[in-house]
């Protein structure tokens, strides 16, 4: 029973908890060992509330032995909130960053309302690295998230600690977000399921009406497309006062998993377009796994075609991104000034954030307002090229190298910090670019190396088209499962 818990996602427990088959404490309970038996292993989880937890759990184990009706779909299970930008209220908030140390939240965020209006349990806060400013977690705070496929490789970031607490079981689900590709790519070095929402799907309040123009959003990562897809559900649309919002799906995600697909028309890339990197070319492996995702594709009925990569370049596409990247560091540390009343100096910076921080005091205004200028206009572009070619997705891989090693990514001083945002430029060269767009994109677990290290597949759809998205993973999910592939930590514990 155990392991069978373990091992169901978090739509299943929520009804298992509701039909009286498991009490809500029980779970959090198996969690708690859960954590204490693998986070040593790992360091995902940083910072505990199992009081919080074992509380909000006799709540819902009252609530539901009253007999009251429960509609919430994750009526109390077990979850896992990232240490950046969400809040929860009476909490301590680092963000990763010693800077930071020692602050508490004043209120949640009315995205951690919204968890735990779903019936979410949180139960902990996991690692991240300093203001998730790179694809890893390593943070000097806290020390390095380890790969639970591999410890000599990155488990990715900025959502690392969430992304190997579902891949070894901790919890089936857990909060994310994704500035450049924050969501994915952990998702893609663990295995699971990450989604980026369409920009302002998800609400950032009461602290934010977006962050850096949009570029960064909030959701999850999961072991199921289903679960993705119902936590959507459960925390996407406005909340007043934002400043935009995204377009209204058309009916519930939970309904998209399992409806028809049809036949759609797939574009893939196996090089970069220019002006999305430094380079044009990907690692030999990756391109591998993205024609074996075309085949997959193909197999099940779609026209899927190759496309020239010259279709999509735009000059200087990066750089504009990293203006506004860079902007939107600048603008973090002066929150946490302005909130802490205190000026943060350099020895409370890690060396690439404090790279990146001094680059941001470099720019006016105006660079700031062009590079949003030269972004939007690129989305267009890219509109453009999914409506007049009729594509309804553009499929890649979400990494242009596999994972890298651990320590590659951070600096211990400034001379070596300019390096590791030229490998972090590598590895988001396909990911930053719907940050950019505010398209969703997801990195789906289909391949896995000669050496078991997963590879995720990215596939971008239309502005607000998350539906076609949780359709097409839902047929992917069923001709190629993933869920019985684990990592080998998670198979010795």
């Amino acid at each position: 029973m155990k392991a069978e818990l373990i091992e169901s996602d978090a739509i299943g427990l929520g009804r298992m908890v509701r039909d009286g088959e498991i009490k809500s404490s029980e779970l959090v309970e198996m969690t708690i060992e859960r954590i204490e038996q693998v986070n040593p292993k790992l360091n995902a989880v940083i910072y505990k509330m199992y009081d919080e937890a074992r509380t909000l759990a006799e709540q819902w184990d009252k609530e539901i032995s009253s007999g009251k009706k429960i509609d919430a779909v994750f009526s109390g299970v077990p979850f896992l909130l990232k240490d950046l930008i969400a809040e929860y209220g009476g909490v301590p908030l680092h963000e990763g960053s010693s800077a930071v140390k020692g602050y508490i939240s004043k209120v949640d965020t009315e995205l951690v309302k919204r968890h735990k209006a779903a019936g979410l349990i949180t139960i902990g806060k996991t690692n991240t690295p300093e203001f998730g400013c790179l694809p890893t977690t390593e943070p000097e705070l806290f020390g390095p998230t380890i790969n639970p496929w591999n410890p000599d490789i990155i488990p990715g970031g900025s959502s690392g600690g969430s992304a190997v607490a579902v891949a070894t079981g901790i919890v089936p689900l857990a909060h994310g977000n994704d500035g450049g590709g924050s969501i994915r790519i952990p998702a893609s070095c663990n295995g699971i399921f990450g989604l980026k929402p369409t920009r302002a799907r998800n609400p950032m309040g009461p602290y934010f009406g977006d962050v850096g123009n949009g570029i960064a959003v909030e959701h999850g990562l999961s072991r199921t497309v289903r679960d993705s897809a119902a936590l959507l559900d459960a925390t996407s649309g406005t909340a007043i006062g934002d400043p935009y919002y995204a377009p209204p799906k058309k009916r519930p995600y939970l309904e998209e998993v399992g409806a028809e697909v049809g036949r759609l028309k797939i574009g893939y890339m196996t090089s970069i377009p220019f002006g999305w990197s430094f380079a044009n070319n990907i690692d030999p492996e990756c391109e591998k796994s993205v024609r074996d995702a075309a085949k997959l594709c193909e197999s099940l009925g779609h026209q899927v075609e190759e496309i020239n990569p010259e279709d999509l370049s735009y000059k200087n596409l990066f750089m504009h991104f990293g203006t506004i990247f860079s902007s939107t560091t600048g603008h973090i540390v002066q929150f946490w000034e302005r909130e802490l009343g205190k000026e943060i100096s350099q020895d409370q910076l890690e060396p690439v954030t404090w790279l990146v921080y001094q680059n941001a005091a470099t720019r006016t205004g105006a660079d700031y307002l062009v590079a949003i200028e030269e972004c939007q206009r690129f989305s267009r572009k890219v509109a453009h090229w999914f409506q007049n070619g009729n594509y309804d997705i553009l499929l890649n891989t979400t990494l242009t190298v596999p994972p890298v090693k651990p320590g590659r990514l951070v600096a211990e001083n400034l001379r070596k910090a300019g390096k590791a945002i030229q490998l972090m430029n590598q590895l988001t060269a396909f990911t930053f670019v719907y940050n950019v767009t505010g398209q969703p994109a997801m990195s789906v677990p289909l391949y896995w190396t000669a050496d078991n290290i997963p590879i995720g597949i990215q596939f971008a759809a239309p502005f607000g088209e998350e539906g076609l998205l949780f359709r097409l993973a839902a047929q992917l999910e069923k001709e190629r499962p993933w869920i019985d592939r684990k990592p080998p930590i998670y198979c010795d514990s």
